[in-house]
């Protein structure tokens, strides 16, 4: 019996140690993973961080307040930062399109105070970026390039003016619409007015290009999307979309427009958003919409009364959970259809309130490398996933402006 015992023993301790759920071979790949990351800048395209600073209900847009050398209530702080080994950060300084208050610009104006703020703060650990140099350099130096993303062209209130303006204080990319259709585009979540863009929206798309400003293409609709790739001479971005063929929502990109990333040079950049990337959360809510509909009627402005029924349905109702796994097919469904040199990420933390399992903030982007890493993803495709795509992306629409401000300064 004790011979038996020793030899078990001696079998157990040759077999993979789990460690947080993990067997020795997931912790090959976690490695794996890490070593490219800390190689290539993890390129985040969107995190909405500046908007979270602005709607802390003890911040409430103190910059100081929202200390992120602590933990916070957030996605998003300077140690899971480097948990997660994000190399560059496009901070977005979104706008709601809903609300006017004084105008789209002034509150346009104090996301970016808000947003070069935080940089400045941190100086030892973000660095503000304007090229796909100060990327690389920043990287170099153990810093967080730090770049602005707009969030919606509501905010330039129909001025090229506008726009450049912006663009001098260190917008790098716009969202041509958020939620809302404009004078000038149409939004995937809104009416179609103009059936993609109008003439005003395609001189937008060509100043941006004249400026070196990339051209975002997440929330506008299949023909915004298709008058901005026809007008257009530098490659765009989807700052972050996933694939309409695995989760049909209107946020999602067709095939058609996948293929036609692939000829214009532009990247896809993957979300973490739940309904975005698992058809069961998708369901789940689209389940609820009618639920509340129906309580709006009965309850009218009594929003605890429509509150604490829907509480009370998805208690028994439990919602589904998106999961890493399904992340990681988004991403293998883009490079399917627009291949390797088109698909990145832009998680969306802190502008989501709903998590994906396995990728609950900024820590655990690793973790989603590994997965791709033991779906036989090579090296140097994991390296263009990571950063090497936005950076070709970024200098190539660089080359296209200066070509542009030769011939029109």
């Amino acid at each position: 019996m004790k011979l038996g015992i020793l030899a078990l023993i001696a079998i157990v301790s040759t077999l993979p140690v789990a460690a947080h759920g993990q067997t020795k071979s997931n912790d090959i790949y976690l490695e794996r993973a890490k070593r490219i990351l800390r190689q290539t800048p993890l390129i985040d395209g969107h995190n909405d961080l500046p908007w979270r600073i602005r709607e802390d209900s003890i911040a409430r847009g103190d910059v100081s307040k929202y200390d992120i050398r602590r933990r916070t209530p957030g996605h998003t702080d300077l140690e899971r930062l480097r948990q997660g080994m994000v190399g560059a950060q496009f901070w977005s300084v979104y706008t709601p399109g809903e609300y006017r208050d004084s105008g789209y610009a002034r509150v346009q104006l104090e996301q970016i105070d808000i947003a070069r703020r935080m940089i400045a703060r941190y100086p030892d650990k973000l660095a503000l970026a304007l090229t796909s140099d100060d990327i690389k350099r920043d990287f170099k130096q153990a810093k967080i390039g730090s770049l602005l993303g707009l969030e919606g062209g509501h905010a330039i209130e129909n001025s090229l003016g506008a726009l450049r303006g912006y663009f001098d204080l260190g917008v790098r990319y716009m969202t041509l619409t958020h939620n809302v259709t404009l004078d000038w585009a149409d939004a995937a979540l809104d009416s179609a007015r103009h059936g993609g863009l109008t003439p005003f929206g395609d001189s937008v798309v060509r100043e941006m290009n004249r400026l070196g400003m990339l051209v975002d293409l997440s929330h506008v609709s299949p023909g915004t999307m298709s008058d901005a790739l026809n007008v257009t001479q530098a490659p765009v971005i989807f700052s972050h979309s996933g694939a309409r063929a695995l989760v049909d929502v209107a946020r999602n990109v067709p095939d058609s427009i996948l293929r036609r990333v692939t000829m214009n040079g532009g990247i896809v950049m993957v979300p973490f958003v739940t309904s975005f990337v698992s058809p069961a959360v998708q369901l789940y809510d689209q389940s609820t919409r009618p639920l509340i509909t129906d309580l709006q009627k009965k309850y009218g402005s009594d929003t605890a009364a429509i509150t604490r029924e829907v509480n009370q349905w998805r208690a028994s109702h439990p919602e589904p959970r998106a999961t890493l796994s399904q992340v990681a097919d988004q991403i293998d469904y883009v490079r399917k259809v627009a291949g390797i040199d088109h698909v990145g990420i832009g998680s969306d933390f802190d502008g989501i309130t709903e998590v994906v399992q396995g990728l609950e903030d900024v820590s655990k982007f690793p973790n989603l490398f590994a997965e791709l890493a033991r779906r036989g993803w090579s090296d140097a495709d994991l390296r263009k996933l990571a950063g090497e795509n936005l950076l070709r992306v970024f200098a190539q629409a660089e080359a296209v402006a200066r070509r542009l401000q030769r011939a029109n300064p």
